[in-house]
């Protein structure tokens, strides 16, 4: 009994956080709206993260968003959900996304397509796709159940990939590994705002100093 209450939880895990998917590839079409009135149609595969539904927290994310004009990187992307509603609602803004899941990131090119968006996708973990370059604001649903050291990078490496005044938004549960993301966005960069809490599901939000003129 433990041992099939196991496999089914590594299958599920494996279902998003891994390079190459081995569940068999099943699409299911789901219409994000959000309260401002955009309407995006999405395609989901199997074997990435929030199959067939925009999930609460991706929501959150979305509503909650920190506008800051430039460039915006959606980490983790999944389908492209976050990144692409955002640019829907900004269209000024200038996409990159990137999963380390190559379905995830195909299909991400996919509804992006759809949308009638331009954008740059990416396959690759956390930051590697993105070396040599910064952004004005990063954004993540993180794969919390891909552990501790996996969030934590994401948060610790973000300040080599923001320009300065820049700013990283997490949404996560607050209960369910939130608490420690808040904390480390605290100690990293040294602020944290909390732009909503919903149902259990906080949205953190840490700005990257601006470095003080040096005195004459």
């Amino acid at each position: 009994m433990k041992q099939a209450s196991a496999k089914r939880a590594t299958e599920r895990f494996e279902h998003y956080y891994t390079e190459k998917p081995t569940s068999p590839l099943e699409v299911r079409h789901t219409l994000f709206r959000t309260k401002s009135g955009i309407e995006i149609a999405f395609q989901t595969p199997s074997g990435v993260f929030s199959f067939g539904h925009i999930d609460r927290a991706t929501r959150a994310l979305v509503e909650a968003f920190h506008f800051r004009p430039g460039t915006l990187l959606d980490i983790g992307c999944g389908y492209g959900a976050i990144g692409i509603a955002l640019k829907k609602a900004y269209p000024a803004l200038e996409l990159f996304m990137s999963d380390i899941n190559e379905r995830a990131v195909r299909y991400a090119k996919v509804n992006l397509k759809n949308a009638n968006m331009e954008g740059t996708v990416r396959q690759g973990s956390l930051y590697e796709p993105w070396e040599g370059l910064v952004f004005d604001t990063i954004v993540s649903n993180p794969p919390m159940a891909a552990g501790k050291a996996v969030w934590t990078e994401l948060i610790v490496r973000s300040t080599c990939f923001l320009n300065p005044g820049g700013s990283l938004q997490i949404v996560a549960f607050h209960r369910k590994g939130g608490e420690g993301v808040m904390k480390t966005m605290k100690a990293v960069f040294g602020n944290l705002a909390v732009r909503v809490k919903t149902g259990g599901i906080w949205v953190y939000e840490s700005v990257l100093d601006v470095p003080k003129p040096e005195k004459v």
